[in-house]
């Protein structure tokens, strides 16, 4: 499930693409996952090498109005910081570049909370991001991804949740459900601890709400093992599971037309089959992952 990267400016995905680009996922792949085009990054690559002399006075400015910012904490909008910039900088800047800096910077006024619920409340663990963007595991077991995502077809939807090894990117564990709720991250998770050693292991997922409940982490900790969540909002946190999906929309799911849930399932169940024992990786030394895992071990 995507975290709401729509709601995070485009240079920031740019920036967090750039933080990433000696990983194992290609900048086009992550480009596709950030919703930016490969050549709209190139270009913002070329002005942080060769920035122009508006840029850098934009730079300037966003200083100050960081410093407005947190001075004041938060309770201006870009039309009151445009003021505050004209009375303490003698700066006379249009509103509009005031409010796209601000944009840039992800930062806008306080807005006034709403009045609190208080209302029953599903209780939420939210875990620290462990992982931190570190797809690399030196052996079978120690780093897992998870997520979720859906398959529309005729009219109707499933939900797909898989469980993903980053030593190899063999997916250990699926499950199928037309309810996206907390019992079909349950037995995904089950059935892979049916499989393999779990104990002591890293199992990184965003922060949706199957994934905060008290069920999902009291098994968790059944088994030993630590939760890492991704950032509110920031889908590149586990890019390995979405570069999964991906590839499997694109070289599968996509593909074909579908009537019934059974066709669907039967597909997946090919595909990822398919996936772990005949495709071969490049970063694998172009064996499948079964083959990288077995020949390793």
């Amino acid at each position: 499930m995507k975290g709401g990267m729509e709601t995070v400016p485009t240079h920031k995905k740019f920036s967090i693409i750039h933080e990433m680009a000696d990983n194992l996922i290609s900048i086009q792949e992550l480009c596709k996952i950030a919703g930016v085009s490969r050549s709209g990054y190139y270009n913002w690559v070329k002005r942080q090498k060769h920035p122009s002399q508006k840029q850098l006075e934009d730079e300037q400015l966003k200083k100050k109005i960081e410093e407005c910012h947190k001075k004041l904490k938060g309770i201006y909008g870009y039309r009151r910081v445009k003021v505050w910039l004209k009375r303490t900088y003698k700066l006379n800047i249009n509103h509009k570049r005031v409010q796209r800096l601000m944009k840039e910077m992800g930062i806008r006024a306080v807005i006034r909370k709403k009045r609190p619920y208080y209302g029953k409340k599903e209780p939420y663990v939210i875990s620290d991001n462990h992982l931190n963007r570190e797809f690399h595991a030196s052996k079978p077991n120690e780093k897992w991804v998870t997520d979720i995502t859906y398959l529309i077809f005729n009219g109707q939807k499933l939900y797909l949740s898989a469980i993903k090894d980053l030593y190899n990117n063999e997916i250990v564990a699926y499950h199928i459900s037309p309810r996206n709720d907390i019992k079909l991250v349950l037995d995904t998770l089950k059935k892979a601890i049916k499989k393999r050693n779990v104990n002591r292991l890293l199992l990184h997922s965003d922060q949706g709400f199957q994934y905060t409940s008290r069920q999902y982490n009291n098994l968790l900790k059944r088994y030993n093992i630590k939760a890492s969540m991704s950032r509110k909002g920031n889908c590149l946190d586990n890019a390995s599971m979405e570069n999964f999906f991906s590839h499997f929309k694109a070289e599968c799911f996509n593909l074909h037309s579908f009537r019934k849930a059974r066709e669907v399932k039967d597909t997946v169940h090919k595909y990822i089959r398919f996936y772990n024992h005949q495709r071969f990786q490049k970063k694998l030394n172009s064996l499948s992952p079964y083959e990288y895992r077995t020949q390793t071990a």
